[in-house]
């Protein structure tokens, strides 16, 4: 369904052109978000809100957090609960927003459109026993390390506000409630397909198939084969999103399908975290007690993922079951290589390789293996590495990594760029910092405390990953030793 009607801009730059709630009414719920007792804003992401073509300015007071937590309309927003399912764990569970709302699409000066949604506004149809609010932790959460990953130039949902709501949310223990302005370029997920291929209705899997070409892959929305150029489009995009994640060393925590968002953004920081010492079976969700989501395995869960995407658009594929299971396989057998291929791109960058060479994927994984024999700091490893410099002797490489760092140093001389350039190659690949988990965990205990500082402070860092200047120390080094093992929860 085109997109490009767009009405004249509103109150404080906001400029709703809903096309998604204008799909049939099979696709959502019309809701409106559940008012909250005492709104109070407490973070404000303005950066982002200028880029959406809003005014920072008007986004001050009561009157923001009332509109940024339901209790007022937002101008042109027309409030929904997207239905969706999803396989969980490997079980496939129909679900939609239980705790969020749709707002609409911001359209920006520049022309781009952008989801705007409420994370924890209340009760939907899809709440099933589910009380439909946030804890203030995992809402800031998503907004810490959301942000983060923009900063390491990872497609990702962003965070525009968390607000406070003046009441309790029930968990293990009682928490402070909250919530989440979120910005996608949208929310549609592998899990949306998934739902209408599980109810048959294979006229609103073509459909969503087309609003999907339409909305982000446009130069292939008059593709002969629609539904096979946005399976081919899928695998492309979580390819590449894959590799960026294994290249700063981010753990989704629950790649789930209904976290899978067929943008190719990155999509619902519940149990996420960063690895420190280098371990492909690391987990850090409380819930994931087999390592089926273990940052090793998530390139191999991508792909299963996208199986899954693949058998929901198999009605749409071809009218013959035969030949769609044939286009289907024959679309699925790509993943590998595509993984492959980025995430050979990004770790030659990490080590400073212009030129491609066949030894290259050996000369990696013989890194990561001692690496992972000596537990040597993923980030804090990378960033030390010095081009045609024999290794210091307080270096995570010095002795245990001699031999290898000879190779890499031959590997170079492959090359003709010179040591400074080879250096702000590795420099742009390897952040110096990322959101180390123990202060991330520190930040957000102070944080709902009533203290903000720390995170502040942390957010403030973590908007120039790559540049090392000015940086905290705890953040530019391993964590201290004996620091805990870190758990995380998803905040449901």
């Amino acid at each position: 369904m085109p997109t490009s009607s767009k009405p004249a801009p509103v109150r404080a730059g906001w400029n709703f052109d809903n096309s998604y709630s204008r799909l049939p009414e099979t696709f959502y719920t019309r809701v409106n978000p559940t008012p909250v007792a005492k709104p109070r804003l407490v973070l404000f992401n303005g950066p982002l809100a200028h880029s959406l073509g809003l005014d920072p300015a008007a986004f001050t007071g009561l009157n923001a957090a009332a509109l940024l937590t339901g209790n007022e309309a937002l101008p042109g927003a027309e409030p929904i609960a997207q239905a969706y399912a999803g396989h969980q764990y490997g079980n496939l569970t129909r679900l939609g927003d239980g705790r969020a709302l749709l707002l609409g699409e911001q359209c920006t000066p520049s022309g781009d459109r952008f989801d705007v949604q409420l994370k924890g506004a209340g009760l939907t149809p899809y709440s099933r026993r589910g009380d439909g609010r946030a804890a203030l932790g995992p809402m800031l959460r998503e907004y810490l390390v959301s942000e983060a990953m923009h900063a390491l130039g990872i497609p990702t949902t962003r965070s525009l506000a968390v607000a406070t709501t003046g009441e309790p949310v029930f968990r293990e223990q009682t928490l402070p409630g909250a919530v989440l302005t979120r910005v996608a370029a949208s929310h549609i997920r592998v899990g949306t397909f998934e739902y209408f291929a599980a109810i048959g209705d294979t006229d609103a899997l073509r459909v969503l198939a087309d609003h999907t070409l339409r909305r982000h892959f446009p130069h292939r929305a008059e593709s002969e084969h629609p539904a096979l150029a946005l399976l081919e489009e899928g695998i492309e995009r979580q390819a590449s999103l894959l590799a960026h994640w294994m290249r700063v060393g981010f753990v989704h925590g629950v790649m789930n399908t209904d976290n899978m968002a067929l943008c190719g953004e990155t999509i619902d920081y519940g149990p996420c975290a960063f690895i420190d010492a280098y371990d492909p079976a690391a987990v850090f969700s409380s819930i994931d007690q087999h390592g089926r989501y273990a940052f090793g395995q998530q390139a191999p869960i991508a792909a299963w993922n996208l199986a899954r995407l693949a058998e929901a658009l198999l009605p749409v594929l071809h009218p013959d079951p035969d030949t769609a299971v044939a286009r289907a396989n024959e679309s699925l057998a790509s993943c590998h290589e595509r993984f492959q291929h980025h995430w050979l791109t990004a770790m030659r960058g990490k080590l400073g390789l212009f030129t491609a060479e066949a030894g290259d994927a050996s000369l990696f994984e013989e890194l990561l293996r001692a690496m992972h024999r000596t537990r040597a700091d993923y980030t804090h490893t990378f960033r030390s590495l010095q081009p045609h410099a024999t290794p210091k002797p307080n270096s995570p490489l010095h002795a245990e990594f001699a031999a290898w760092h000879l190779r890499w140093t031959a590997r170079l001389t492959q090359q003709p760029q010179p040591s400074a350039e080879v250096l702000r190659l590795m420099n742009a690949h390897n952040p110096a910092v990322i959101p180390r988990n123990h202060e991330v965990e520190a930040a957000l205990i102070a944080a709902t405390g009533n203290d903000l500082a720390p995170l502040q402070r942390l957010l403030v860092a973590l908007a120039n990953p790559y540049d090392e200047a000015d940086q905290p120390t705890t953040l530019l080094t391993p964590p201290p030793s004996g620091t805990p093992t870190y758990r995380t929860f998803c905040g449901t």
